[in-house]
């Protein structure tokens, strides 16, 4: 029999340590053990063994005889991430615009607007926040399960590099305006533009990402 709480307490570890990871907050190399994991989220070793398992499999750390070490995304990650971003967003244009409600394009300039307010205060969390749930709004309105798996694992999966970026307040506006492009092509059923848009959008962010990414602080992965 599944025990529920267990499960679901055994996500909200693998979420907490999986956002952890990915913001950076460990450093690549580091060893990490069940019993400080767990004694510094205040649960029992069970729910972060799971965790971990499923942090393995991702390859966002890697077991060893000593313990499991830290990799999560490292620079030499990026350009891989971002060639799926560049070669499969833009395809969901055309399934956007069929699948496209007034329901769900109200959703996006809900969002949007949002961003627009935060914005203007440069609540860059905030706004990272809202970059996430567009873009996994989006995912999901194309009605692909493998568009929407595959690509918002991607934008997740940037979450450091996507959190920097976001730092720059012009950044953070230029980010806010291309949604804001995008909600008005999706509204005129416009594909051919929606693709051209999502392309330049992430070739601007992957610029911008690439700005932050070139000051030397992070460590290139190790071939292992």
């Amino acid at each position: 029999m599944i025990e529920y709480k267990s499960v679901s307490l055994a996500n909200q570890v693998f979420e907490a340590l999986q956002s952890a990871i990915l913001r950076g907050e460990f450093e690549y190399g580091e060893l990490v053990s069940e019993k400080k994991l767990a004694e510094k989220l205040g649960v029992s070793r069970t729910p972060v063994r799971e965790a971990m398992t499923r942090l393995s499999q991702d390859r966002l750390i890697k077991d060893t005889v000593n313990g499991s070490i830290i990799l999560g995304i490292q620079p030499k990650d990026l350009r891989d991430l971002i060639i799926i971003k560049q070669r499969i967003e833009p395809l969901i244009a055309v399934s956007l615009t069929e699948n496209m409600t007034e329901k769900e394009l109200n959703r996006l300039k809900d969002i949007v607007d949002q961003q627009e307010f935060y914005s203007s205060k440069d609540d860059y969390e905030k706004v990272m926040r809202l970059d996430t749930e567009f873009h996994d709004a989006m995912y999901q309105i194309s009605g692909s399960i493998v568009f929407e798996t595959v690509l918002s694992q991607v934008h997740h999966k940037l979450l450091k590099y996507r959190l920097a970026s976001l730092k720059d307040e012009k950044r953070i506006r230029e980010s806010t305006g291309e949604h804001k492009i995008i909600v008005s092509a999706l509204s005129e059923g416009n594909a051919s533009k929606v693709e051209e848009l999502l392309l330049l959008h992430v070739d601007h962010a992957y610029n911008s990402i690439m700005k932050g990414a070139t000051d030397g602080t992070d460590n290139s992965r190790e071939d292992n």
